[in-house]
């Protein structure tokens, strides 16, 4: 077997068709926890071996630096460094950097880092006294506007059908914002939606930026594509040309982004968009057991572009596991706070039973749920992992042994790895056992055993200098180790992800679906979005909602569960 077909040997018939279709436009149909993370990683790294695509000239895009950062790991481990893997935003910006300096001249602009502050400012100009939160909605707005590719006119119209922050009329809206891109151009900066409507331009206008943009890459491929908003289509489609190399991979059941400018129908058009196309449906489930795979199904039959989902097909005579067929559990409480700490203590009874606490996961639909099940895990306990809290990389301790390691990797020459990371991370408080005690204690000890964990596992041989360059580029494209720790996150931050056992909590009405979903096109954003929760779970999934919010005795504000739930 040749290192090539080495590459297909273990994936199934459905991942092999779509490793082995290497040319011309191909959809990739994909399922949650379906393998399309390996199975695009196989196609490039097949046709790289193969020599059908020089490395240098494949790009493959995605949604998030985190996704690409596994992107380009897992490319790496399957020979296939040199290709890019990036955001849209990072492959536009490189790109405007490049050619700004050409085409305009000097350099390019700043980029700004929040847009509520220069809406704040905005809004003074115009003498309009806005709070916060309206500053942050209309942030959204822009960022919506800007990723359809319309004009402040345009939006004018669009937004009489929009709803938008209750401080606001249409013609307030529409005033703030333009007075938003004035102060901006003032200051000669520009946001990040600018960044892809900057580029689009260039190549749109400059025929030679065009030309030496589409010799750079070649080959592209784009994940979950049910996300792309019609300014990344667009701009792909000026990165391409008139070539049709193309792989796109999604699911419309995962279309959760819709707010934010992102649309299926470029997904669920590409056959009819490419005529030529390979359609190749990935339907075959590997994380979760029969039984949540059932509740998924169950969940969006009948909804458009809907993929069903099925177990790995398996020997009859083989019995399954009594976990496989164990149904999800929906159980309902008096209160949230019962309900924090009923989950709680069943997350505590996981643990003691053997599941380590980073396969546990309790997700939400907004943020402000987590303070409840924060104070429940501490009463039990139990360490927990905020997602969307402050990142691994900028917690002081790591940035303190990041900034260790690279001074040993110095001085320190031909010592074994483990040693080395380990008698660095001692000096800041790591022991071989965990402190028994809860808290910051516990905390810093986690995220340094962390670090101690990716030394471990790091391949034998590797020098100090080859991982500290590992933990720098981890560090840039927001790659983070695992911790041993529960993790709490909202249904849109838990994307992507997966877990042993997941706890969906507050499923009620005005929650799931949330109480601002008016169109039935809203609705079924939320069903999507209980959906990828629903998906995460790989063998126990407990679905929870309350009867009122606050402590026992209160009794007002009655709730009842969600609708979603008769479907599971």
């Amino acid at each position: 077997m040749t290192d090539a077909e080495s590459l297909l040997a273990d994936l199934d018939d459905q991942q092999r068709q779509a490793a082995e279709t290497l040319l011309g436009p191909v959809c990739l149909l994909a399922g949650a926890g379906t393998g399309k993370t390996r199975a695009i990683t196989h196609r490039i790294a097949y046709g790289v071996a193969t020599g059908v695509y020089p490395p240098g000239r494949v790009m493959a895009l995605t949604f998030t630096s985190r996704a690409a950062g596994e992107l380009r790991n897992r490319l790496r481990h399957l020979g296939a460094s040199g290709v890019a893997a990036r955001t849209f935003h990072a492959s536009a910006l490189s790109q405007l950097n490049f050619f700004w300096p050409q085409v305009v001249g000097g350099a390019m602009p700043r980029l700004i880092d929040s847009k509520a502050r220069l809406l704040a400012h905005a809004a003074d100009s115009i003498r309009l006294k806005l709070d916060t939160p309206t500053l942050r909605d209309t942030a959204s707005e822009i960022e919506w506007r800007k990723v359809s590719r319309l004009s402040i006119d345009q939006y004018a119209k669009a937004a009489e059908k929009r709803t938008l922050p209750q401080a606001l009329t249409v013609e307030k809206a529409v005033a703030l914002q333009q007075a938003y891109e004035d102060v901006k151009d003032e200051r000669r900066q520009l946001d990040f939606e600018d960044v892809l409507l900057a580029t689009a331009g260039m190549i749109e206008s400059e025929p030679r930026v065009a030309q030496q943009v589409r010799e750079q890459y070649r080959f592209f491929v784009v994940d979950e594509y049910q996300d792309v908003s019609p300014l990344q289509h667009d701009l792909l489609g000026l990165w391409l040309g008139t070539r049709n190399d193309l792989c796109v991979v999604g699911d419309a059941s995962q279309t959760i982004y819709s707010f934010a400018g992102a649309t299926p129908d470029y997904l669920l058009g590409f056959p009819s968009a490419h005529q030529d196309a390979v359609v190749v449906r990935l339907e075959q489930n590997y994380r979760s057991t029969p039984a949540i795979i059932d509740s998924a199904n169950r969940l969006m039959k009948g909804r458009p572009g809907a993929l069903t989902l099925h177990p790995p097909q398996r020997d009859e005579a083989e019995p399954l596991p009594p976990s496989a067929t164990r149904p999800p559990t929906i159980t309902a409480f008096e209160n949230d706070s019962r309900e924090a700490r009923a989950v709680a203590q069943a997350i505590a009874a996981d643990i003691e039973a053997g599941t380590r606490p980073e396969d546990i996961a309790i997700l939400y639909r907004i943020n402000v749920q987590a303070a409840a099940l924060e104070a429940a895990l501490d009463d039990a306990g139990v360490s927990y992992l905020l997602r969307g809290g402050t990142r691994f990389f900028e917690l002081r301790e790591i940035k303190e042994a990041l900034m260790m390691l690279k001074g040993a990797s110095v001085s320190v020459v031909g010592e074994p790895l483990f040693k080395t990371v380990s008698d660095v991370l001692r000096v800041l408080g790591w022991t071989q056992d965990a402190p028994e005690t809860r808290g910051a204690l516990r905390d810093r000890w986690d995220s340094l055993n962390a670090l101690m964990g990716l030394a471990e596992a790091a391949p034998e041989g590797t020098t100090l200098r080859e991982f500290v360059a590992e933990l720098q580029e981890r560090q840039s494209g927001q790659h983070e180790p695992q911790r041993s720790a529960v993790t709490l996150a909202t249904l849109h931050s838990a994307k992507g992800l997966e877990w042993e056992n997941v706890y969906l909590v507050g499923l009620s009405e005005g929650l799931v679906p949330i109480s601002y979903a008016g169109s039935s096109a809203a609705v079924e954003e939320e069903r999507r979005l209980l959906y990828v929760g629903v998906t995460r779970a790989r063998a126990k999934l407990a679905l929870s909602w309350s009867e009122s919010g606050g402590g026992a005795g209160q009794r007002t504000g009655r709730r009842q569960r969600s609708r979603f739930l008769n479907d599971l």
